[in-house]
C-alpha cells in the first residue's frame, strides 16, 4: 500500500467538497473575464475555496498553490496544486467536460492525484506506488501498439499552430494514427489511463491542468512528460 493514503483519502474528501460547490452553481454562474481573457466565476472561486479550507484544516503546514487563489509557502515539504474547475469554458456554456484537479507534490514530486469530473460522474485517483483507479477500479493504459493501429486524442495545440515544422509534424503524427479524437480535458487523460486510447497530444496547458493527470497516467504503466519529454513540474507551461 503507499505511503500516502491519508493524503489521497484527504485529496478525495476535498475534491466532493468541490463537487457540492459545483453542483449548486452550474448553470447560473455569473462569467468575468481575467486579464488573459480567460473566463472564472464565482463558482471557480468557492470550490477552491472549499478544497483549500479542507485541506489547510487537515494540513496546516502545507503549501498551495492554486489556479483562483494563488500560491501560499510555496517552498513547503508538501505542497497542493488545486484547479477547481479545469474547464471553465465548458461549465459556462453548461456542457460537463470540467473537472477540479487536485496533486500533492512531497518535495518537488507528485505523490497523490484527485481528478474529479462532478458533471460527467467520474473521478480518478492515484498515488506515488499505489496504482490508479477511475471509480473505485483499477486501470490500466493499453498494451503498446504501433502507430497506425493506435487511437491518438488531440487537445489545446493552438501554439504549435503557429510554428509551421511543428504543425507539420502534426499532421504526419495525425496522418499516420489509426483514429483520431479530440476528448480534451480530464476525459481523454482517463480514456488514456483506462486502455481505451493510446496516446493524448497537447501543448497549450500547465502544472496545474495535469499535475494530477501525469500521476494518474504513470501509476497506470503510461509515460507522460512536457514537449521536451520533461516530466511534469512546476515550471511546466
Amino acid at each position: 500500500m503507499s505511503d500516502y493514503q491519508e493524503f489521497l483519502l484527504a485529496a478525495r474528501e476535498a475534491a466532493a467538497a468541490a463537487a457540492t460547490v459545483i453542483h449548486q452553481g452550474y448553470g447560473g454562474a455569473a462569467v468575468n473575464y481575467k486579464d488573459d481573457g480567460s473566463p472564472v466565476t464565482q463558482v471557480d472561486i468557492d470550490a477552491e475555496h472549499a478544497v483549500r479550507g479542507y485541506l489547510m484544516q487537515r494540513f496546516p503546514g502545507h503549501g498551495f498553490y492554486g489556479e483562483e487563489l494563488g500560491a501560499r509557502s510555496v517552498d513547503a515539504e508538501f505542497l497542493w496544486l488545486i484547479d477547481p474547475i479545469d474547464g471553465t469554458k465548458s461549465f459556462v456554456r453548461g456542457y460537463p467536460l470540467f473537472s477540479t484537479q487536485i496533486a500533492l507534490m512531497h518535495r518537488g514530486e507528485i505523490v497523490v492525484a484527485v481528478s474529479s469530473a462532478p458533471l460527467y460522474n467520474e473521478i480518478a485517483w492515484a498515488s506515488k506506488a499505489g496504482g490508479a483507479f477511475l471509480n473505485h477500479r483499477r486501470i490500466e493504459v493499453a498494451a503498446p501498439r504501433e502507430l497506425s493501429l493506435a487511437t491518438l486524442s488531440i487537445g489545446n495545440i493552438q501554439t504549435l499552430t503557429t510554428d509551421p515544422q511543428a504543425w507539420l509534424r502534426v499532421g504526419e503524427l495525425l496522418a499516420s494514427a489509426h483514429r483520431h479524437r479530440g476528448y480534451g480535458d480530464f476525459l481523454h487523460y482517463h480514456l488514456l489511463a483506462s486502455g481505451r486510447i493510446d496516446a493524448v497530444l497537447e501543448s497549450d496547458v500547465n502544472v496545474l491542468d495535469v499535475a494530477a493527470l501525469s500521476l494518474i497516467v504513470s501509476e497506470a504503466g503510461g509515460v507522460m512528460s512536457d514537449l521536451d519529454g520533461a516530466a511534469i513540474g512546476l515550471s511546466t507551461t
